[in-house]
């Protein structure tokens, strides 16, 4: 009663009664549009440098064609048939493709090796940038957490009381009551649901079980006296009280992604700083980056705290790799250096990032990591053979040394040569030995 209800919320139960106090522009969804919209606005466009240089290739290259035809016939060391046969060939041995596959060769080779890892490539220029981030930005649940509850510590009581509060639980959609229902099925336990179970938004479930009233939900309606809020770094929990009996405390925590200490030890040791920035409360949050060894944590963090914090981080030079899931990381994602997010993410959230990996791990972030690395490589390899073949074949085409059939097979074999040294990607180790799609 009194809670605020906001656009894009979704209802896991019982039907509501909602006031509108906002519409269109005036919701929080709206708000969090703008911060997307405001965030790729703001954020500079990375042009390749392949694309620099091609604007500039061009009249370059006509300009050395047009020095090769009037040279030679100013020295008149030969007629203008000759002069312009000379013109041809510098021409045609100078023609830019070696300088324009020098990227996108290296693109797609690292595209494909991206996505037998089962990390999708959304942003054209997202490996360039990806090669030199310094820093990264966790978002918590369902990024280093898989976001499905676990009941956990003693307080999950005796079988008995398990099997009694798991009748209620069972006619329940929401996170905690499908957490107990798994708990209690890994206990062996079936549960028959309560016939007569009532279930109150926002408070929990209620029933009569052979004469004895019983509520499973929120701590205060269940009356229990205290802090409504779980004391721990648990993610939140569920009272079971019964008629004539203590109530009995069902404590939750979400589950880490198997390999998130790794990763997150992994990514440390490489010399990355790594921040944890969540919208959870600040026990939950605290106790998730102790347990993965992070340091600088913050929860608590709304859309525009996350922004803020990329904000900060951007004006002290740091080159940010924002990772996460949810519709409220959706502005920091879109305003980050670069930014990726799991498949189960929300769609404004992948729509907003600009690489998506699949599956429980994050084993696809450190790869990916190396894989722009590797590619930025052989692209600055790239440019140095287009650049260095350009400078030893030019001064012999203008020189008369060569003919057009020469220029054809010289060009022909430099944009060769680009492609084989962008498809050494494939040969080189990235993260995690290789794996199929998850």
């Amino acid at each position: 009663m009194g809670d605020a209800v906001f656009a894009g919320t979704i209802n896991l139960s019982a039907p509501v009664e909602m006031i509108v106090r906002g519409a269109g522009e005036a919701t929080l969804l709206a708000e969090i549009v703008r911060l997307v919209e405001s965030a790729e606005q703001g954020k500079a466009r990375y042009v390749r440098l392949a694309d620099r240089a091609a604007r500039l290739y061009a009249p370059f290259v006509h300009g050395l064609a047009a020095v090769t035809f009037v040279g030679w016939l100013a020295v008149g060391a030969a007629g203008w048939q000759t002069a312009l046969l000379y013109a041809v060939a510098v021409l045609i041995i100078t023609c830019p493709c070696a300088l324009g596959l020098a990227v996108p060769a290296v693109q797609i080779v690292a595209s494909g090796r991206l996505f037998a890892r089962g990390t999708l490539m959304k942003s054209a220029d997202g490996l360039e940038r990806l090669a030199v981030i310094d820093t990264i930005l966790f978002d918590k649940t369902g990024t280093l957490t898989l976001g499905r509850p676990r009941l956990v510590g003693s307080d999950a009581a005796a079988p008995d009381d398990l099997a009694a509060a798991a009748r209620l639980a069972a006619v329940s959609r929401h996170p905690l009551s499908r957490a107990l229902l798994r708990a209690a099925a890994a206990a062996g336990i079936d549960p028959v649901a309560a016939p007569d179970a009532v279930e109150v938004a926002g408070c929990g479930i209620a029933a009569t079980v052979d004469g004895v009233a019983m509520r499973l939900g929120r701590r205060d309606w269940c009356g229990v006296a205290g802090d409504a809020a779980a004391p721990d770094g648990t993610v939140s929990e569920l009272w079971f009280a019964r008629t004539g009996l203590p109530a009995i405390r069902f404590a939750f925590a979400d589950t880490l992604r198997p390999d998130a200490a790794a990763t997150i030890a992994d990514l440390q040791a490489r010399g990355y700083a790594v921040e944890l920035l969540s919208g959870d409360r600040p026990a939950i949050a605290g106790a998730v980056a102790a347990e993965l060894g992070i340091e600088r944590w913050q929860g608590g963090a709304t859309p525009a705290d996350k922004a803020a914090r990329l904000a900060e981080l951007a004006a002290a030079g740091r080159r940010v790799l924002m990772v996460g899931d949810g519709l409220n990381d959706a502005p920091a994602l879109a305003g980050a250096w670069v930014s990726m997010s799991p498949a189960a993410a929300a769609d404004v959230s992948q729509t907003a990032a600009d690489f998506v990996f699949q599956g429980e791990g994050l084993a696809p972030l450190p790869a990916a990591i190396d894989i722009a690395r590797a590619a930025r490589r052989l692209v600055f390899q790239n440019f140095a053979l287009a650049i260095g073949y350009n400078l030893v074949a030019v001064p012999f085409a203008m020189a008369g040394f060569v003919t057009p059939l020469i220029a054809a097979l010289a060009m022909s074999s430099s944009s060769l040569i680009v492609t084989g040294n962008a498809l050494r990607l494939k040969l080189m180790r990235a993260g995690l030995p290789e794996k199929g799609h998850p």
